[in-house]
Formats: structure tokens, C-alpha cells, sequence
């Protein structure tokens, strides 16, 4: 059996008198590539701040990697990497200097070698003294995923990575998921709005409708209880219209 990498126990956030996320029950093993799908507004990203210790919850409890997000945030912190939707860097530094910069943020006293071994690993070197006010969006997402590893996590958070890229950058950062989970090991919790994706990259799902995880399966099982109902978006739209609310 499989370890636990993330668990969560009633974790809700309230804004106000408004749940953004509401007693959310979760579980994703060690190995994984989950999805978290939902409508703009379901609480995706608010989960995803959760986890990472960015916010702190109203109630309940959750562990990243054996450690409590409230207790233990330092040590969820130096365990996971990051890569928010819109990711910032200093645009008038090099890869290479923004690089170092995040890498020492992670606690890499000398980070030069790790830089070269991540350039090399996500097959984008040659690219070291140029300025990333001059790199695309594909590449900024390159960047983003190489800062968020830099420091060896176990688990890897991924917030809309492919939001804004055109179809070769989708594909291409597919396929470097896919490298990360199965060379390196990493567990990845993914963000997306993109179906298409989900079937080509994820192992297990689950859905949010208004903070409330209303389905969650491997993607495996999920298509045989649904089979003959078309694609992953007949089956996305059909859990999440016949779900009781």
C-alpha cells in the first residue's frame, strides 16, 4: 500500500460569513498525479494556498508529507516545490541569477551545481545569462518548475501550469510533468481547467463545486464506472450536475 502524501480532515477556510473551502476531505498517495478540477470560483487555488501553508484554515487539520500544516508549516515548506499561476521573477536579472536567488531563498548555501544538474534535467541550459524579461511564457513556466525543484521536494504543486501557453508549450510541460513523477519520483497536485489534460497527465481526480469536494477517484476507475458516457468532460459535467448540492 501506498504512503499518504496529503491529507486533509474538515479543512475549511471561511472568508467572512462565505466558505471558500468547506470540511474538505481529501487524500492523494504518495506517487500520484492528482488533478483538482472545478469552475472558476470552486476554491482550486484557495485548496492549493491551504496546503502549501500560504493560508491558514478556519478549521480542521491537513499533513503534506506526515507534517500539520499549522504546526509544522516550516517543515511543509522545506519539503514541497511551488509553481503559482503567475509566477514572478526579476526580469532584469539572468535564469542563472534568479536561479540563485530562489535557490538560496530554499536553503542551498552553494546552489551552482543543483542549477546546472535541474538546467540540464529539464533540457533548457544555453539559457543561463539571458534576462527573463526576454523569455517567453513557456519558458517562464520552465523557470518556474526549475526554481520549484531546486531543493529535491518530494511533492510538487502546480497551480494552472499550462494556463496561457499554446499548444506546444502544453505539450511540452505535459511531458516534463510526466518526467518529474516518473524519473524523479515527485508526487505532483496539479490545478486545471483543461480536461484534455487531465486524461494524458493524471493518475487520480477530484471535483469542487463551491469549496465542497464532491467526487474523487483514480482516473482509472473513473472512466470505467463512466464508460459509454463520452469524454472526461461528458463525465466532469455529469458528476457535477447530478451531485447533490
Amino acid at each position: 500500500m501506498k504512503a499518504i502524501a496529503i491529507e486533509t480532515h474538515d479543512l475549511s477556510l471561511v472568508y467572512g460569513a462565505k466558505p471558500a473551502v468547506k470540511s474538505l476531505n481529501l487524500t492523494v498517495k504518495t506517487g500520484e498525479i492528482f488533478g483538482l478540477l472545478g469552475h472558476n470560483g470552486a476554491g482550486k487555488t484557495t485548496t492549493v494556498s491551504l496546503l502549501t501553508t500560504l493560508l491558514t484554515p478556519t478549521s480542521g487539520t491537513a499533513s503534506v508529507l506526515g507534517h500539520d500544516i499549522v504546526k509544522q508549516s516550516r517543515a511543509v515548506q522545506q519539503s514541497i516545490g511551488y509553481l503559482p499561476e503567475n509566477v514572478q521573477f526579476y526580469d532584469n536579472m539572468t535564469l542563472y541569477e534568479n536561479l540563485e536567488y530562489f535557490g538560496k531563498l530554499s536553503g542551498l548555501k552553494n546552489p551552482r551545481k543543483r542549477i546546472a544538474e535541474v538546467l540540464e534535467l529539464l533540457d533548457f541550459t544555453g539559457h543561463d545569462n539571458e534576462r527573463l524579461a526576454t523569455f517567453s511564457k513557456g519558458m517562464r513556466q520552465r523557470v518556474g518548475i526549475a526554481q520549484a525543484i531546486l531543493h529535491k521536494p518530494k511533492l510538487l504543486f502546480l497551480d494552472e501550469p499550462t494556463s496561457g501557453l499554446d499548444p506546444q508549450g502544453v505539450k511540452s510541460l505535459r511531458d516534463l510533468i510526466l518526467k518529474l513523477n516518473k524519473e524523479l519520483g515527485i508526487t505532483i497536485f496539479m490545478n486545471t481547467h483543461l480536461l484534455s489534460e487531465v486524461t494524458q497527465t493524471c493518475t487520480s481526480i477530484g471535483i469542487l463545486r463551491s469549496g465542497v469536494l464532491i467526487y474523487q477517484d483514480s482516473l482509472a476507475d473513473t472512466l470505467k464506472r463512466f464508460a459509454g458516457n463520452g469524454s472526461l468532460e461528458d463525465i466532469y459535467l455529469q458528476i457535477d450536475t447530478t451531485t447533490e448540492r
